[in-house]
């Protein structure tokens, strides 16, 4: 599937570890290749938690007893869970293409799931100083990225329905007795990943394409 500089794909249920490999093998050639196009995975994972690189474990909370395994991986942040019921997005994007502006990517990134919550009728919003996505005082989506030689891994994880008790066992992204919500809590109604997916897989390369002439603006 793909669309103009972007092309987006649809994985279904896929173990972290596995997802992390073919992150890393598509960062790998992009760096031996600047010809290659962008592309944005979209999945769900089995249960795991993740952190990022930081020395500050707390988030963790209780590590010897949490009920899913932990993968310290190369992105920003605190700690996170991942599982069924949850829209994961992983781009893979060369930045050096587009200006190196990390920090408008996030902000990119943010808006690409405001607007696809929008279509499934939910008012999304950012905080300060927060990054992710939040419905009022509620997370919805968060946000942990990697970059290598400029080019882009991990993305964001969208809560679509399902069990989030899970966060429970850890403070999420290192936010203090956050509330986490999903899709299907805010709307009542039943919506499956798939169904979500396919509506960024439509959003994501019109965004990215308004992003990359933004940021080659920036650059010159």
């Amino acid at each position: 599937m793909s669309d103009g500089a972007l092309s987006v794909r649809w994985l279904g249920r896929v173990a972290f570890a596995d997802a992390l490999a073919l992150q890393e093998k598509l960062v790998a050639e992009k760096r031996e290749d600047h010809l290659l196009g962008d592309e944005l995975l979209l999945l769900e994972h089995e249960p795991v938690y993740t952190i990022g690189r930081t020395p500050d474990q707390s988030s963790l909370r209780d590590v010897a007893h949490l009920p899913h395994p932990l993968f310290p991986i190369n992105r920003g942040g605190q700690a996170t869970y991942h599982g069924p019921g949850q829209l994961i997005g992983y781009p893979i994007i060369d930045l050096r293409q587009c200006g190196q502006d990390l920090h408008r990517y996030l902000r990119w990134l943010e808006a690409l799931l405001i607007e696809t919550l929008d279509e499934v009728g939910i008012a999304a919003t950012t905080r300060p100083a927060l990054t992710g996505v939040w419905v009022e005082n509620r997370k919805i989506a968060s946000i942990g990225v990697g970059v290598r030689h400029w080019i882009t891994m991990h993305g964001f994880a969208l809560n679509v329905c399902g069990d989030l008790t899970p966060f429970d066992q850890i403070v999420p992204c290192g936010i203090a007795n956050v509330t986490m919500t999903s899709i299907e809590r805010e709307t009542g109604t039943d919506r499956s990943v798939a169904d979500v997916a396919s509506r960024v897989e439509k959003i994501a390369p019109r965004r990215l394409n308004d992003l990359s002439g933004e940021r080659t603006r920036l650059a010159c």
